[in-house]
Formats: C-alpha cells, structure tokens, sequence
C-alpha cells in the first residue's frame, strides 16, 4: 500500500491536480457569468477560459523549476511537456474547433437539419486563445508557488 500512499501525497501530482481543478471551477464560473446560465459540463470541458491544460502542466514545470532547479532533469522534461501541450492548445486543437463550427453550420444549411442533438453536433470547444493558455499558464505557476510555501 506504500504505492498509494506516495501516489496521494505526491506533491507534483497534487500541485497539476489541483491547477487543472481551480481552471475548471473558474472556468464554469467565468461561462456562467458570460452566458448568464450554469453549464456545470464546462467542469470537465475542453477550450474556455481559462485552460485546464496549461495550468496543468506549467504548475508542474514551475514546480519542478524550483525544487530541483532550472539545470535538471525534472524541469526540462516538464517545460518541453508545457511548451507542447500550450502550442497544440491554440494550433491544432483550436483550428479543430474553428473547423467543428463551419462543419455544423454546413450540415444546418445543407440538411436543413435543425432536430440534432447536442450529441450529433461536433464538438467546437476544444481548443484555446492565445489569452485563454496564458491565463491558464500564469494560473498555474501562481499555484505551483503556493504549493512549493505549502508543501516544502
């Protein structure tokens, strides 16, 4: 059971835990203030404000810079894993979205199909602004400080 035990009290993985689940209460926050209703989906949503996966990763990378510093390892792992992770968000990740909307609207104009279901509609929130990976990013390293006073 000692597996477990260093699995739950892994500061790494309690720090990009808990940045991925503060992006995501903010982010249902930030929509239902936007869209004046509460989508509690957004919680475990892609794309929105701010991004879940960069304040996942780049906690971890901050982290990791001031445990075992910039020179290691564990840093340059977590910072190339950050970079690609935050450019896939607003690369290929965003344009899939941009192209899931002219999809559906094809499909709306083409069928005149206005009976889909969510379900049936691709899904167009799956990528990020550039704002929306920054924000989430800077989301994560502040968290990835508290963390280090809190937990080292």
């Amino acid at each position: 059971m000692n597996w477990f035990l260093d699995l739950v009290t892994n500061p790494f993985l309690i720090t990009g835990v808990s940045s991925w689940a503060i992006a995501q209460i903010l982010k249902v926050i930030i929509h239902s203030a936007v869209n004046r209703k509460l989508d509690l989906g957004r919680l475990f949503g892609d794309g929105g404000m701010p991004s879940g996966h960069s304040a996942t990763v780049c906690s971890v990378a901050v982290l990791a810079a001031l445990v075992y510093g910039t020179g290691s390892f564990s840093f340059a792992l977590a910072a190339i894993l950050a970079l690609v992770v935050c450019h896939d968000a607003t690369g290929v990740r965003r344009e899939t979205g941009k192209q899931a909307v002219l999809l559906n609207e094809m499909i709306k104009i083409v069928f005149v199909d206005t009976d889909r279901t969510p379900e049936e509609k691709l899904k167009e929130l799956v990528g990020h602004t550039p704002l929306q990976v920054t924000v989430g990013a800077l989301l994560g390293a502040l968290n990835a400080a508290v963390m280090y006073v809190v937990l080292f």
